[in-house]
């Protein structure tokens, strides 16, 4: 069954928010919802644009029953603005959304779970609010540490007509604008490498598509940590407890960029045997109960 929200259909829900709402910053409005009213509350962050906070539809649910879980869109995906400017994707921006929803929510002080890209962001967060963030959970993170990516090469060729649009080679300026669906697709096939992950590839294309090309460009211009040595220097600053998972059949981030975050943060590391890039969507009950049992430890 599917219900019409938006410009886009959207299957039912297991459950729908407890509440829901936006914070603005300088013009650019950020979507919030809110599962449940008691226990530790969970912040879910919002990952690459490329997806908005769907993604962590077997979390909510199971969250919302046993704390509190709040999840936001990231600025150009859902419900959020799609500013064209590639200053409102910097990391900063992300992790001032952030607060800015805690804030709104009433909420002192939450553990923080971050998928991929939003380890940044995440890292960000609580180094420079460690009052707000009581523990932190890093899925399969991007962060410029360890050995490059075997594709990283052609990746780096990003902004060049390349004569090739075999694999990789679609993580491209030119590509992207010529068949945004078709790297879509090529892109959520390398995130699960898990067999008869059908439905999670197709969720995610969906996902995808409701924003487009040129904000997803915008938002690669947005500027990050920076250098391999920032991000340690970063880390360094986090107090909070740390739980880091990361699938051994990663294809997107090295399985070694993940044990070395948990290095520099002092964190427990787990490796999901088996799992892509997105745990939390193919497995989501080893995930989920991984990050109850943290969540209980912290609070």
């Amino acid at each position: 069954m599917t219900i019409v929200t938006g410009e886009r259909a959207e299957q039912t829900r297991a459950r729908y928010p407890d509440a829901e709402g936006y914070v603005e910053r300088e013009g650019v409005r950020v979507y919030y919802e809110v599962y449940g009213d008691g226990g530790p509350t969970v912040l879910f962050l919002p990952t690459w644009t490329i997806v908005h906070s769907r993604h962590w539809k077997m979390q909510l649910p199971y969250f919302g029953r046993h704390a509190r879980a709040i999840t936001f869109d990231p600025r150009g995906n859902g419900r959020s603005d799609r500013p064209l400017d590639p200053g409102a994707y910097d990391e900063a921006e992300y992790a001032a959304d952030a607060l800015a929803v805690l804030d709104a929510t009433g909420t002192d002080r939450a553990v923080i779970v971050s998928l991929s890209l939003g380890a940044q962001r995440a890292l960000l967060l609580a180094a420079a609010h460690p009052e707000r963030v009581a523990g932190a959970v890093f899925i399969g993170p991007s962060l410029p540490l360890g050995s490059l990516d075997e594709h990283r090469a052609i990746v780096e060729r990003f902004d060049e007509e390349l004569d090739t649009d075999e694999d990789w080679a679609k993580y491209n300026r030119h590509y992207w604008l010529h068949d945004f669906r078709g790297f879509l697709e090529f892109f959520f096939s390398q995130c699960f490498s898990e067999p008869h992950s059908t439905k999670q590839i197709e969720d995610c294309v969906n996902w995808g598509l409701d924003t487009n090309a040129e904000t997803l460009l915008a938002s690669e211009g947005g500027v990050g940590l920076g250098s391999r040595e920032k991000v340690i220097e970063i880390c360094a600053r986090i107090r909070c407890p740390v739980l880091v998972l990361h699938g051994d059949d990663d294809r997107i981030r090295p399985h070694a960029h993940g044990a070395e975050l948990a290095e520099h943060t002092g964190g427990r590391f787990v490796t999901l045997e088996g799992s892509g890039h997105i745990p939390h969507a193919r497995d989501p009950v080893k995930v989920n109960l991984l990050i109850r049992d943290f969540l209980e430890a912290v609070a």
